[in-house]
């Protein structure tokens, strides 16, 4: 709110929830800070059922969380085409038919305003996937414009390092609801997170100076054109 402006007054802003301990953690930290603000705006949590995959989540659970939280709660459910596109991953499909699930609501509810709950290590996952498997520089945005400016997807974790999540829902018990999905240490991603650990060995803070890097950026001395 402070630094990047994510949140204001009026907005109304849809969670992704998927029951891990991270959209847990950005939905209780948005519900906690409208309490806290001198203005208004609204939260709906969405949680989005892959089914067909081997992915349960606890239903019960996620609906008496967003109630403790006073969050109105939807739930929609897709399957995973995964035979339209044999050349894809799992995850890339899924990932895929969730995020169109999610525009589409925040058109359905009048959303202008849609919060994913990414952290430091993803962006650091993001910028070394892309590197490495598609060369190009980029990453996670804080806050990106879309459908020319209808909506934003914003990330208020973005700062936060997922060490700093995982003890904060230790200590508020936010134990993860949903069941691992079958198909979640076979991807890319997995790969790139045991080698960003190779780097932090390496170098203590490599991690977070990769984060940084984003902004220290000096393209004179890259070789382009």
């Amino acid at each position: 709110m402070r630094d990047h402006a994510m949140v204001e007054e009026g907005d109304h802003v849809l969670v992704g929830l998927s029951g891990g301990k991270d959209s847990m953690i950005l939905l209780k930290a948005l519900a906690d800070r409208r309490s806290a603000v001198p203005f208004d705006f609204k939260i709906t949590a969405v949680h989005v059922e892959a089914t067909g995959i081997g992915y349960h989540i606890d239903k019960g659970k996620l609906s008496q969380f967003c109630d403790s939280l006073e969050v109105p709660l939807l739930y929609k459910a897709i399957e995973p085409d995964q035979k339209k596109d044999p050349s894809k991953a799992t995850c890339f499909i899924c990932s895929w038919t969730r995020r169109k699930v999610l525009f589409d609501l925040t058109k359905e509810l009048n959303c202008n305003k849609l919060a994913l709950g990414h952290h430091r290590n993803d962006a650091v996952e993001t910028l070394l996937l892309n590197m490495i498997y598609h060369g190009s520089i980029s990453s996670l945005p804080y806050s990106l414009k879309m459908f020319e400016g209808r909506i934003y997807l914003i990330r208020p974790l973005m700062d936060l390092d997922e060490r700093l999540l995982s003890d904060y829902a230790a200590l508020n018990n936010l134990v993860k609801i949903e069941k691992s999905c079958p198909h979640e240490d076979k991807t890319q991603r997995e790969s790139i997170a045991q080698l960003i650990k190779q780097v932090e060995k390496i170098h203590g803070t490599g991690p977070y100076n990769m984060f940084k890097s984003m902004r220290k950026v000096f393209t004179e001395y890259l070789p382009h054109g």
